[in-house]
């Protein structure tokens, strides 16, 4: 077993050790000395992290786009991919909307009336899909660089690379360029990977020994609530895709992405986790330049996991307002979520943008969104957990569908 093939391992191993060392400190009472010796190494791994997203989400969106060497089929895998997001995050929505529903008829949810008067959040002002249409097309190319505005950076990827493959032979040095940095890239990516139990063992201590006694106390069932439409989520859909678009059993789906999965898990990043995504992808047999395409927009867009996080915060909230959410309310959810999803990609915090968004739509307090925001980092794990599984299994789709036939572990043309 080589070094890449034993990281999973690792990973598992140092998430384990994490949860143990944190749980011992919860109970110790040693959450003080988790938050100031501990955290400190999870956030020296973000933040290498952070330094590898914007070059590696550029590097990688321009070198699919070469790869590909035609407009014209990068302009049919972004919009297969973007109809695969969109038709899984519709079905995200109404998953969660179905086990939150069974909470609440079940009684399962916590009575917080008491509690309503402390619950305050002012949300960020989304200023309607128009404008976020505009700040899309970035107006100075460092700014965009240096805020990590994700949707921007994939517009300036997506005009060099087509314009670097339209230059034809004028273009070559830049696509030298391109591929030579991206090489250098690669080697700072496997550093920063090397780094990942270290990080993933910090982090989880730190979470632990800090958010032990939420995860005890009476918001346990929305929590539960949503990691079982996380799970059901990617069991049902991303099985049954990766089975029927990429013929690929689930199991082998899920062993070939756990690494991606755990790291994104405890990253709660899925640009942060992009390099070991797209590891995980190619391992599976995805096309090198679909999955260097399609993983960095997925990064951007694919929000599944925020779909069903903010379908049962919906519904859990309006329980504690003492609202019972009608048919046709449902269904105002489920449209609104997935519009949302996309409207507010790349927005910061756009959790709880979108949340913010559904519950005006059916009027419900949006202060009440303070009652769910001291375990919002749970609720951030899982679903950044689903969603960058989503992300793998969109390429392999596209990857099939790009491909006419498949040879050894890749499709290629026929």
């Amino acid at each position: 077993m080589n070094g890449k093939n034993k990281l999973p391992l690792r990973i598992l191993t140092a998430l384990a050790a994490g949860v143990l060392v944190g749980v011992v400190c919860h109970f110790a009472g040693w959450s003080g000395w988790a938050a100031a010796y501990l955290k400190p190494l999870g956030d020296i791994f973000v933040n290498l992290l952070k330094l590898l997203v914007v070059p590696v989400v550029l590097l990688s969106m321009i070198d699919g786009i070469l790869s590909m060497g035609d407009l014209k089929q990068v302009g049919t895998v972004g919009v297969r991919a973007a109809a695969y997001f969109l038709a899984t995050t519709a079905i995200a929505c109404v998953i969660g909307l179905f086990f939150a529903s069974l909470f609440q008829n079940a009684g399962w949810f916590p009575d917080l009336q008491g509690q309503l008067g402390e619950a305050e959040y002012e949300p960020i002002p989304f200023e309607g899909f128009q404008s976020v249409l505009v700040n899309i097309f970035p107006s100075n190319l460092w700014s965009a660089f240096a805020s990590a505005n994700m949707l921007q950076v994939i517009v300036i990827a997506l005009l060099f690379g087509g314009s670097i493959l339209a230059a034809g032979e004028r273009g070559e040095l830049c696509r030298d360029m391109a591929g030579a940095l991206g090489a250098v890239m690669e080697k700072l990516m496997e550093f920063v990977i090397s780094l990942s139990p270290l990080g993933v063992f910090a982090y989880m201590a730190w979470i632990t020994a800090t958010q032990g006694a939420v995860i005890l106390g009476s918001l346990f069932l929305v929590v539960l609530c949503a990691y079982l439409g996380y799970g059901a989520h990617g069991l049902l859909v991303y099985s049954l895709s990766a089975r029927l678009f990429a013929g690929m059993s689930p199991a082998r789906f899920f062993r070939g992405s756990f690494a991606a999965m755990v790291f994104a898990f405890t990253s709660a990043s899925s640009a942060a986790a992009l390099p070991v995504s797209r590891q995980c992808a190619q391992a599976l047999g995805a096309r090198e330049e679909v999955a260097a395409f399609v993983l960095p927009l997925g990064a951007t867009i694919n929000m599944d996991g925020t779909a069903i996080y903010q379908c049962v915060a919906t519904v859990f909230i309006a329980s504690c307002a003492g609202i019972r959410l009608s048919l046709a309310q449902m269904a105002v959810v489920v449209a609104t979520a997935t519009l949302a999803a996309v409207g507010t990609a790349g927005v910061s915090g756009a959790g709880m943008i979108m949340l913010a968004m559904v519950l005006e739509a059916l009027g419900i307090p949006v202060a009440y969104i303070g009652l769910i925001v001291a375990v919002d980092r749970l609720f951030d794990m899982g679903r950044t957990c689903l969603n960058v599984s989503g992300d793998i299994a969109c390429a392999l789709c596209v990857s099939r569908w790009q491909g006419g036939k498949r040879r050894g572990l890749h499709w290629t043309r026929a």
